[in-house]
């Protein structure tokens, strides 16, 4: 009787969840011309996460992977101490979480607020629960059952020598457009802004001295380091407001882009030769406190506050004519929300390190699932802090100057135009309660989003330190970004060496420190080159860059569907495979529109070939300032560089995909085709409960 009274209370219990869930979602969906409380979108994403996590996640994990407890992980079989160690399964979510929640979920929302918060928070939810999740999850679990092996490899074994060879060629290429697009992010928060740039650039030797501390000074001493740490980053937000007011100081930290640009070069150089335990690992640990710390005081905020939105839940720009970046809602909606919906970059992390610590594999689920479902609610967050601003506000922050004007009355009578009023003296005004000069043109969504933070927090925690909880935010963000890029450069500098090695190339040679030196440089030219072009667009850089890396990070993230897609059907797992196969299929239809906009639209802030020949023509005809003659080559060498990898993206995207179609046809066929490289079962031998629980 009891187990029947259990049953029906739970039963109960998720009808409940989905009521009210559909109840918050319909209402944040059909609402038109009312104010909407941001706690409706909150009880919407929670409610959402938790019917998904319990029965979707649920369903994958024993039906369609069928996970299974007593099988030795990868983790137990080559345990060496170094690189595979059994873990508890709470210290590896945060190590994963840590690893996969960069700056898209944050930056992505922000400046897809444009459309709205509709589509977005809509996409955000749908994208994760059946998308973004389900390939971390498959894409984990897969690793796992192969030794811990690489996306490409992976790749290569299940799909053959093509597909493998055209997903490691993909992968590299991403990760250098998605690193520059991250430096950029970071450059636009801190130009001409000392306090930020003297924080940001605080937290290096700040890490540096903890890496050092528990290295050398005070080996094991991690709570000692960690409150070392964490007193000096206050420290640095504190004292950048005093830098900031000191005339001879200020002007130390403040550069322009360009300046800045070939800073974030240098350090991303010093960050991939430099030993991991001097700069990578405590930054990353220090950015995994600011992060938890962080999101959960948004929380705070958001639930006790309960700010209503004042962004519309549909804006004008839907037709593609929106200041931040060109294009119509369909498809760049879901190119730009990106990480927060589905990220291929996360199948780098699900099958690099993760599956390496897992000594569970029940646990797959809790961290490849789970993990993305927290990343996502990041991301639900990051909207909600942009559309409590008033959108006058939000838009003159986020337009370049090269589309509302360079002087800030222009710049205000064009926002207001489009029915979004806001007057120089607002700007003025909000820009010295943050602490900085001007507000106006800083593209990139960092700004707006530090802004909107900074908002809530002062309300909830302290209403005369606006100034420092905005400086606190930019540092949070660049701390996310920073992480990302550095480990981003290392990671690539690792599968480069791994590409040359293929072919007997000296510089392949992962223990050489020539070898580091070398293809660390090549690595880093390569974002370099990207992100330092960004700083002299006069669109901002963000406007060309973000599309192309969201088309190359759901490019990522369709190569993982392929893999994961192909797997299940050569396991006898044909009916299970829409599984993935649905996810994937939508991602081509968006990423192969996205890239035929981005090649041949004839709008000029969104296709790369009309944007050149316009550029070119303006050159040739003497139509140009002298300021942009200057700059017109490069840009558009640049327009050209950029519709050559979106070219290449697309082409290896359709390739994997055809080569995932064959291997399918060879299955159902009867045909000869690769053999599954699934490592035979063997049974674990851990008893400890701290990781067998």
């Amino acid at each position: 009787m009891s187990v029947m009274n259990h049953r029906l209370s739970s039963t109960l219990l998720w009808i409940g969840v989905a009521l009210i869930g559909a109840f918050a979602v319909g209402g944040i969906a059909l609402q038109r011309g009312e104010i909407i409380n941001s706690l409706w979108i909150i009880v919407a994403a929670v409610c959402v996460y938790a019917l998904g996590y319990r029965f979707y996640s649920a369903f994958i994990a024993a039906k369609v992977l069928v996970l299974d407890a007593s099988r030795a992980t990868p983790a137990e079989r080559f345990d060496d101490g170094r690189d595979f160690m059994p873990t508890h399964k709470w210290v590896v979510f945060g190590h994963h979480f840590a690893a996969i929640a960069g700056p898209g979920p944050l930056i992505g929302p922000t400046l897809a607020a444009q459309f709205g918060y509709l589509p977005g928070t809509l996409w955000i939810l749908i994208g994760a629960v059946l998308g973004g999740c389900v390939q971390d999850f498959v894409t984990l679990f897969f690793s796992v059952r192969r030794d811990g092996r690489s996306l490409g490899q992976m790749a290569k074994d299940e799909l053959g020598a093509i597909g493998g060879s055209a997903a490691m060629l993909g992968v590299m290429m991403i990760m250098i457009i998605l690193i520059a697009v991250l430096g950029l992010v970071v450059v636009n928060a801190m130009k001409h802004s000392p306090w930020a740039t003297s924080t940001v650039a605080a937290t290096i030797p700040i890490a540096m001295l903890m890496g050092i501390y528990l290295n050398n000074l005070r080996p094991g001493r991690v709570a000692e380091a960690t409150l070392i740490g964490v007193s000096l980053l206050i420290f640095a937000v504190v004292g950048g407001g005093w830098i900031d007011e000191n005339q001879t100081l200020r002007g130390w930290f403040d550069y322009d882009a360009p300046q800045l640009a070939l800073m974030v070069i240098l350090y991303g150089f010093a960050a991939a030769v430099l030993p991991v335990w001097l700069l990578l690992a405590p930054r990353d640990y220090l950015s995994t406190f600011m992060k938890l710390g962080t999101i959960a005081a948004l929380a705070v905020a958001i639930v006790v506050l309960r700010p209503e939105l004042k962004m519309p839940a549909l804006t004008q720009f839907i037709d593609g004519s929106g200041p931040i970046f060109g294009g119509k809602l369909f498809p760049f909606v879901f190119i730009t929300i990106a990480c927060g919906a589905i990220s291929g970059f996360h199948a780098l992390i699900s099958s690099g390190t993760t599956p390496k610590l897992l000594a569970n594999e029940q646990d797959a689920r809790f961290i490849g699932y789970g993990a993305m479902m927290m990343e996502s609610f990041v991301a639900i967050m990051a909207m909600i802090a942009a559309s409590v601003l008033e959108p006058g506000v939000y838009f003159a922050i986020n337009s370049p100057a090269g589309i509302v004007g360079k002087e800030a009355a222009d710049a205000v009578a064009k926002i207001s135009a489009w029915g979004f009023p806001v007057s120089v003296e607002q700007m003025q005004h909000l820009a010295q309660t943050m602490g900085e000069s001007t507000l106006f043109a800083r593209t990139g969504g960092a700004p707006s989003l530090a802004v909107g933070m900074a908002t809530l927090f002062s309300r909830v925690f302290g209403e005369n330190l606006l100034a420092a909880w905005y400086h606190f935010a930019i540092m949070f963000e660049a701390l996310f970004i920073l992480t990302t890029l550095d480990a981003g450069t290392r990671v690539a500098r690792f599968m480069l060496q791994d590409i040359l090695g293929n072919f007997g190339i000296g510089v392949g040679k992962t223990h050489h420190y020539a070898s580091i030196l070398l293809t660390s440089a090549a690595v880093v030219g390569g974002w370099g080159y990207f992100l330092y072009m960004g700083t002299i667009d006069p669109l901002g850089g963000i406007n060309s860059l973000w599309p192309l890396f969201g088309i190359a990070n759901q490019m990522l993230a369709a190569i993982a569907l392929c893999v994961g897609t192909t797997i299940l059907v050569k396991s006898d797992k044909l009916n299970y495979s829409w599984v993935t196969a649905l996810p994937l299929s939508w991602l081509i239809i968006v990423t192969s529109a996205a890239a035929w906009e981005k090649l041949f639209s004839a709008d000029l802030r969104v296709g790369f070939l009309a944007h050149a020949k316009d550029l070119s023509d303006k050159l040739t005809n003497g139509l140009l300032s002298p300021d942009m003659a200057g700059k017109a080559p490069h840009l558009i060498f640049n327009d050209y560089l950029n519709a050559g990898l979106t070219s290449l993206f697309m082409l290896i995207t359709w390739l994997l995909l055809a080569d995932t179609l064959r291997v399918i046809y060879c299955v159902v066929a009867g045909k000869d085709y690769p053999e599954s490289s699934e490592s035979p079962h063997m049974p674990s031998r851990l008893v400890e409960e701290w990781v067998r629980d």
